[in-house]
């Protein structure tokens, strides 16, 4: 078996493993994830699951690397090639809307069952969790600057208090989703991001 063969092998476990790992934890909880159940579930020995990462800790870390590629290619990508602005921050929201009806995550928005799950604890985890909701409001709070610097929305309008108007939009988005099973949940979404981004 030549190097290269080896190593694009690796790979395909480690992605296979990952790709087991985001769907258990959407679900679970990243806590629900156990090298023995991978083993099981993928037909490896701990050790082999365990030499991709090093420990569980590694692997939740990865496992919110990967999650996270998915969020932006469902949500930045499309969005991205907007007008900056107003016209980006609609498409943004639009996007993270379907991303959560369409249920691309089994157990709904990977990073709020994340947030939930680690808010209160300390370490490494925890602080990449939060790290990915800064960014996220961070690339909020731009738009919306940007929006109202552009005379797009109203004179005043605090960028900060619209990210966080928007993020608890889409978190109420999301617990109408997974606990109420609410069909018309997304149609209300879209109301109310209408109305709060209405010039």
């Amino acid at each position: 078996m030549s190097p290269r063969k080896s190593a694009a092998e690796a790979l395909g476990t480690r992605s296979a493993i990952l790709d087991r790992s985001v769907a258990i934890a959407s679900l679970e909880g990243l806590e629900g994830l156990t090298i023995g159940r991978l083993a099981g579930e993928l037909g490896m020995s701990k050790s082999g699951v365990l030499g991709h990462f090093g420990s569980k800790e590694a692997l939740q870390l990865a496992v919110l690397d990967r999650a996270a590629d998915i969020f932006l290619a469902e949500v930045w990508v499309p969005a991205r090639p907007a007008a900056p602005g107003l016209h980006r921050l609609r498409e943004l929201c639009e996007a993270w809307i379907s991303y959560l009806d369409r249920g691309v995550f089994p157990g709904g928005c990977f990073f709020v069952a994340a947030a939930h799950e680690f808010d209160g604890r300390e370490g490494p985890v925890r602080d990449a969790i939060e790290a990915r909701f800064d960014g996220w409001r961070g690339r909020l709070r731009k738009e919306a600057r940007r929006a109202a610097e552009a005379g797009d929305l109203p004179v005043g309008t605090d960028a900060e208090q619209l990210a966080f108007e928007l993020l608890g939009l889409i978190m109420a988005l999301n617990h109408s989703i997974q606990l109420h099973r609410d069909p018309e949940a997304a149609g209300r979404a879209r109301r109310a991001v209408h109305a709060r981004l209405s010039g």
